[in-house]
């Protein structure tokens, strides 16, 4: 009788989710449809990685927002942010559902203005604004925020050159809590410049003051943050009516609520941790509403969302290329998307989820990109179900600064689509081509070949 040849056993470290004193680790889940669309199906069409959006949720999530701030205070305009994500058919959405736009450079103005947006429902923010962008917003009509001194000299030339007195806003930044502070964009409130840049405006006579802006931060899970903030512009507008007899018309709260990701350095998922927007909304709302403007006067609140809109829209469906184990026996796999196409991988713990679960022991792995550089790292712990190439995963959420801030650092971007309302698919962005890449450079003659 034969035997079988003696093996040595191997013993691999696995982790089971047991209870502990913050209740039970993460549960087993897949995700084989997005709204009703089998993503394997999605991928054999449009191929691997392919970001996926969906315009239900997008809405969905749009309305939910707008009714939080709608229930709570009486003149509300949103602004989409436009540097979170350009795609067409996302900004029209948008734009359907009311917004106008918030633009930080020429670049995303032109963008706006392709999208049918009217210059007078266009933002235009940043500490940089080119003499001629600056020209043609304040000469349309746009709402310019002036970031300092050197812009506000400028805007009084043009409005002199207008021949009229100009509307702005000035933006402003305070202490509001959140650290570090944004205090590089803005005139500071705390120190009185903010109070002196508004004299100065006043006293040149080329330019009106419209309204008051402050951004507190990006991703910030304090509400009350905002309602420190939103308290301090009222109380300047108030003064500014007082000194000057003009009443400041908007107030700008810009952007930064938190979406439902997960920052690397909190212990709690996202979902759990980030609060609801009824609570930025209230926080808001109570201190513009009690801050003693006249019922004639109240000014309009201007909100410049785009993280928290349409993070939770947008999806990463990639394949496995590789399983390996790492010096230290941890288990990896290897995806054909890399932090090129998912740039918030360096901030967020994503959800990676199979779309098939085949079953089997999950284990802690480390999820890295195809790029050949050692910080392409999509997740660098998830508990994952034994896989095989080919085998697809879901990041998400990924609908926002991932489309913006990707490149084409050794591989091309993915091909983009929308889900529609009705469960239609539509491509919105086709995967990019090599002449993508080429088209807008020029070889000199001494090096093209013959």
């Amino acid at each position: 009788m034969s035997h079988m040849p003696y093996v040595k056993p191997t013993i691999i470290q696995h982790i089971n989710s047991l209870a502990n004193k913050h209740g039970r680790g993460p549960s087993r889940h897949s995700l084989e449809r997005i709204d009703g669309v089998s993503l394997t199906e999605l991928l054999e069409r449009f191929g691997s990685p392919l970001f996926v959006f969906s315009e239900r949720r997008l809405r969905q999530r749009v309305r939910e927002v707008r009714r939080a701030f709608d229930l709570r205070y009486p003149k509300v305009q949103f602004a989409w942010s436009y540097k979170t994500n350009y795609l067409d058919a996302i900004c029209m959405v948008m734009h359907d559902e009311g917004a106008w736009a918030e633009v930080v450079s020429e670049v995303e103005y032109e963008l706006a203005l392709r999208n049918g947006v009217p210059p007078t429902q266009i933002l235009f923010n940043g500490p940089y604004k080119p003499l001629p962008a600056l020209k043609n917003a304040l000469a349309d009509g746009s709402k310019v925020h002036l970031d300092h001194y050197d812009e506000l000299y400028a805007a009084e030339q043009i409005a002199r050159e207008l021949g009229r007195k100009v509307p702005v806003t000035l933006r402003l930044n305070m202490d509001t809590g959140v650290h570090p502070r944004w205090d590089r964009f803005g005139f500071n409130l705390d120190n009185g410049e903010a109070l002196s840049a508004i004299r100065r405006l006043h006293a040149g006579g080329h330019l009106e003051l419209e309204g008051l802006h402050c951004h507190v931060g990006t991703f910030i899970l304090d509400p009350q943050a905002y309602g420190r903030a939103a308290a301090r512009l009222a109380q300047l507008a108030i003064d500014v009516r007082r000194e000057t007899g003009v009443p400041v018309r908007t107030l700008d709260l810009g952007g930064g609520f938190a979406s439902r990701a997960t920052l690397h350095a909190q212990y709690a998922p996202g979902t759990d941790s980030t609060p609801p927007v009824d609570d930025y909304a209230e926080a808001i709302a109570d201190a513009l509403l009690s801050a003693g403007f006249p019922p004639d006067e109240l000014p309009t609140l201007l909100l410049e969302t785009g993280r928290s809109m349409v993070d939770e829209s947008g999806s990463l469906i990639t394949r496995v290329v590789a399983n390996k184990r790492l010096a230290n026996g941890a288990r990896s796999v290897v995806i054909d998307a890399g932090v090129n196409v998912l740039f918030t991988s360096f901030w967020y713990r994503h959800d990676v989820l199979p779309v098939v679960d085949r079953g089997g022991m999950l284990e802690d792995t480390v999820v890295y990109g195809p790029l050949c550089m050692n910080i392409d790292v999509v997740r660098p712990s998830v508990l994952l179900p034994p896989l095989e190439i080919g085998d697809a995963l879901v990041v998400r959420p990924v609908g926002a600064y991932n489309v913006t801030q990707s490149m084409q650092f050794i591989r091309l971007r993915p091909a983009m689509i929308m889900i529609g309302r009705d469960g239609e698919v539509d491509l919105i962005r086709r995967a990019e081509e090599l002449d993508d890449v080429k088209r807008a450079e020029h070889l000199p003659a001494r090096f093209r070949k013959s």
